[in-house]
Parts: structure tokens; C-alpha cells; sequence
């Protein structure tokens, strides 16, 4: 994903479901059922491009609860990004942890501050989750994620379920931060 310096962006109570404002007239909303067809086409260039695996429209229609889109009303989507949450668990010394990942913006979006604004939105999911850590991997440099307070870790601090599907063929960078 190629990201540039965004806009100012306001953050949602965590008690709120998010709904942030973009640069007009985009906002953040929950995926529905609905959108699954549409974050796959999203996604699609990224998967073509090898930054993200690609994944069956079954499988965003199963997990849609889980992302974040950035869309303007009655228009495409522009970006999405999913959030799984880890439970806490013996192997993570009780700290539950969430996964971000399916991040991407579309090309026309792109240095628009949509990018930022996902990312925010689902910083706010997380604290009001109460998430004690958030995970990420990057086949890019991750710049996005490092201005905004990510750091490289290893796949050893992370959840050990999503760490064992991480392909090390792929090469990922996986980044962390506290939400």
C-alpha cells in the first residue's frame, strides 16, 4: 500500500460504533454481509500485486463483522482493513490481542488520508475492545503503521494461531503496537 502524510483525523468514543469522516464525503462504517463481494474486488489489485493473500468472497462474507470500510455514500468502497481479536489465553499470558489485517485503499484513493483514517478507526475498535496489543504483517515497508506508533516484533510475541498461518515465504514484516 502506497500512503502519504494524511489529513487530521477525529477519533470516535470507543462506547460509539465507528462511523469517522474522511476527507468528504467518505466515511467509516462496519462491513455488512452485503459487502463481501466488494472487498474482495477491493482487494483484488493487492492480491494480483502479492502484498495480500487472496481470500473467497465466502470467506469476507463469513468474517464482514470483522472489517472496517471507507466508503462514500451510495459510492465503491475505497478502503478496508479487518480486525480479528485473540483472545487472551495461557500461551499470551493473559493479554488478548487483535490482528489487523486485508488493509487496502484503492489506487484513486491512495495519499488521501483514507488510509490513516482506517487505521484510527480501528486503533478506537481496539481500545474499546480493550485489546491489550494490535499485530500486523506487511509485505511493503509498513510506513503507514510506523508513523502511527507501530514497532517490529516477531512472530513469537504474536498470537500464536495467526502467526502459524503467516506464509514465510511471503516475507511479511510484522509490526506491533499497543492500541
Amino acid at each position: 500500500m502506497t500512503t502519504a502524510a494524511a489529513a487530521p483525523h477525529r477519533a470516535t468514543p470507543p462506547h460509539a460504533p465507528p462511523a469517522t469522516p474522511l476527507a468528504p464525503p467518505l466515511t467509516v462504517r462496519r462491513a455488512r454481509k452485503e459487502d463481501a463481494a466488494a472487498l474482495a474486488e477491493l482487494s483484488l489489485p493487492f492480491v494480483r500485486s502479492g502484498a495480500l493473500r487472496e481470500r473467497p468472497v465466502s470467506l469476507f462474507s463469513a468474517h464482514a463483522a470483522e472489517f472496517l470500510v471507507a466508503q462514500a455514500p451510495g459510492g465503491p468502497l475505497e478502503g478496508c482493513v479487518g480486525l480479528r481479536v485473540h483472545p487472551a489465553g495461557p500461551e499470551a499470558d493473559g493479554r488478548s490481542a487483535g490482528v489487523l489485517y486485508n488493509f487496502c485503499v484503492a489506487g484513486r484513493q491512495q495519499g488521501r488520508g483514507v488510509g490513516v483514517g482506517l487505521l484510527h478507526a480501528a486503533l478506537a475498535l481496539a481500545r474499546a475492545r480493550s485489546l491489550d496489543a494490535l499485530f500486523t504483517a506487511t509485505t511493503g515497508g509498513g510506513a503507514l503503521f510506523l508513523r502511527n506508533g507501530f514497532t517490529p516484533t516477531t512472530a513469537r510475541l504474536a498470537p500464536p494461531a495467526w502467526a502459524a498461518s503467516l506464509d514465510p515465504r511471503r516475507g511479511a514484516r510484522i509490526l506491533t503496537r499497543a492500541p
